[in-house]
């Protein structure tokens, strides 16, 4: 097996002063970004420990989450940000991945202007080869998701990816929830399956319901309505407005004493009576107070707690109606068929049902020892969800595993070697770029990356474009079924080559002068600023 390294992009005579050491103002923050993501790329990425701004300690290796947490002042390390952050709302992945490849390329641009190759002359080569790479990309795609076929198999390794453990159970659940509803034209929405996380139990307690499910519990006599919901969601605690606010009552005997307690007795059963006359059913954020439940039981009012303001905002979008931040009727409260508690062993849970096409037809109730364990595993549904999407737009999938990049720099490094001009160094250093992404699954899974670069690379020169990185070595993805969408490797190579475009021909950072208070009609031009530090 021919173990040779691909060529790589040839040394250029240095043209640029010695005092001049960097050419991209973006550069350094790059490397700061792709530093902090590339110990938690790929399945055997690391975790971060996230201190969050209200004090919470929060572990994960979710790029997208890392980098939300971040607080970023250089703006290249901000457009960085912001490409990863639209991929993996577009394509439910592939943050890191952005991340990554961007600082690589950019990395590569560095060494191509020292070596004197002009700033425009390699912006439009490097949208020849990101062009060429996306054409490329669809002769690679050597499986697809048939019609009535089973995607479970397809789903799975894209959710091993978030997960701590092996997710053949959660892949199996979210599998059967995406094609009980897909469309009678084959068509699939993300939001007809929802997600609830309970703490306790394992994880193969997992389950799917009917409707959509929340954490939360019936708090009063009435535990259901079955038919004709009408629900309220009030943002506040349910009872008296301020039961702990400081007030004065006059009160000069013990009948003036007596009256002022029926009239808030009166005013609170007469609060409840009106949001009863709107709605059956109440979802309150905040705490219950007792007597005010003893009406709610009176008139025929569900009353359901739930613990997370999330869960009231997911409702609110669900539902169609507006949060009520005092107890008072809704303007239009949200409808549903029926509405319901649900005992799972030792947590509860709340099923709302209806027949709606807009609205979640299963939710998949997600068990876990530890919240972290939750949150991975809440993740790993949510990107198996996308992926199916993405698959009944395209069913075309690419090998996993590194093994798609390394196939695209090998063809690059061929067509690089035959390119006169500055095309030819570009083409080479983009496969350079595109090699960065097995080293660093393999670097992640502890593995001798050199010795895995090399059989993987003879490999490749052999014709077997099937061999990635795996735990132990390298592995055929079609054997181990890693695999990617076609679309989100496209959408994200797309929006690498954008922000590199971008950042390339940026040559400093300039500050603003910050706006005094006073009008600047006679000042209308504000100086600028000398560049920020790197």
């Amino acid at each position: 097996m021919d173990h040779r390294a691909p060529p790589t992009a040839p040394e250029l005579p240095e043209r640029l002063p010695a005092e001049e050491k960097h050419r991209l103002s973006s550069l350094a923050a790059a490397h700061t970004l792709a530093r902090i993501l590339r110990p938690c790329y790929g399945p055997q990425g690391r975790q971060k420990l996230l201190v969050t701004a209200k004090g919470d300690t929060v572990l994960t290796g979710h790029a997208a989450a890392i980098l939300r947490a971040l607080e970023l002042e250089h703006p290249a390390a901000r457009l960085l940000r912001e490409a990863a952050q639209g991929q993996a709302e577009q394509s439910g992945d592939g943050a890191a991945f952005v991340v990554l490849l961007a600082q690589a390329l950019l990395a590569q641009a560095e060494r191509l202007l020292r070596a004197g190759l002009p700033r425009a002359q390699l912006r439009e080569a490097y949208a020849a080869v990101a062009a060429e790479t996306l054409a490329l990309l669809p002769s690679l795609a050597v499986r697809a998701l048939g019609p009535l076929e089973d995607p479970v198999w397809a789903l799975r390794s894209v959710m091993n990816t978030h997960a701590l453990w092996r997710t053949d159970h959660l892949a199996g659940l979210v599998a059967h929830a995406c094609w009980a509803t897909r469309e009678l034209d084959g068509g699939f929405r993300p939001e007809r399956v929802g997600v609830c996380a309970l703490p306790g139990a394992r994880q193969e307690d997992s389950c799917l319901l009917p409707g959509l499910a929340v954490p939360g519990k019936p708090c009063g006599q009435v535990t259901m309505v079955l038919s004709g919901a009408r629900v309220a969601l009030l943002a506040c605690d349910f009872g008296p407005a301020h039961p702990l606010a400081p007030a004065t009552a006059r009160l000069s005997s013990p009948d003036d004493l007596i009256r002022f307690r029926k009239g808030s007795e009166s005013l609170i059963e007469k609060q409840v009576a009106q949001l009863a006359a709107a709605a059956n059913v109440v979802v309150v954020s905040g705490d219950i107070d007792e007597k005010t439940l003893t009406h709610a039981d009176k008139y025929g009012l569900m009353v359901i707690q739930v613990a997370s303001r999330r869960e009231m905002v997911y409702l609110s979008e669900v539902l169609r109606t507006p949060l009520t931040p005092y107890l008072a009727p809704p303007l239009e409260p949200g409808k549903c068929q029926r509405v319901y508690g649900q005992e799972l062993g030792e947590a509860l849970a709340v099923v709302f049902e209806w027949e709606s096409p807009g609205t979640p037809a299963l939710t998949l109730v997600l068990r876990g020892a530890t919240a972290h364990g939750l949150r991975g595993a809440e993740q790993a549904a949510y990107s198996g969800i996308d992926a199916y999407f993405q698959l009944c737009q395209d069913p075309r999938l690419l090998p996993g595993a590194g093994a798609t990049e390394m196939a695209l720099a090998k063809m690059l490094s061929e067509k690089g070697t035959k390119l006169e001009g500055p095309n030819g160094p570009t083409f080479l250093a983009f496969a350079q770029a595109l090699q960065s992404l097995p080293e660093t699954l393999a670097e992640n899974a502890g593995l001798t990356v050199p010795d895995v670069m090399a059989e993987m690379n003879g490999a490749h020169q052999a014709g077997n474009f099937l061999i990635g990185v795996g735990v132990e070595g390298i592995i055929n993805v079609a054997q181990e079924e890693v695999w990617d969408t076609l679309i989100a490797k496209a959408q994200g190579l797309r929006a690498v080559a954008d922000v590199v475009q971008q950042l390339l021909m940026v040559d400093d950072v300039v500050l603003a002068k910050k706006s005094p208070s006073y009008p600047q009609e006679l000042n209308p031009e504000p100086k600028k600023r000398s560049a920020c530090p790197l």
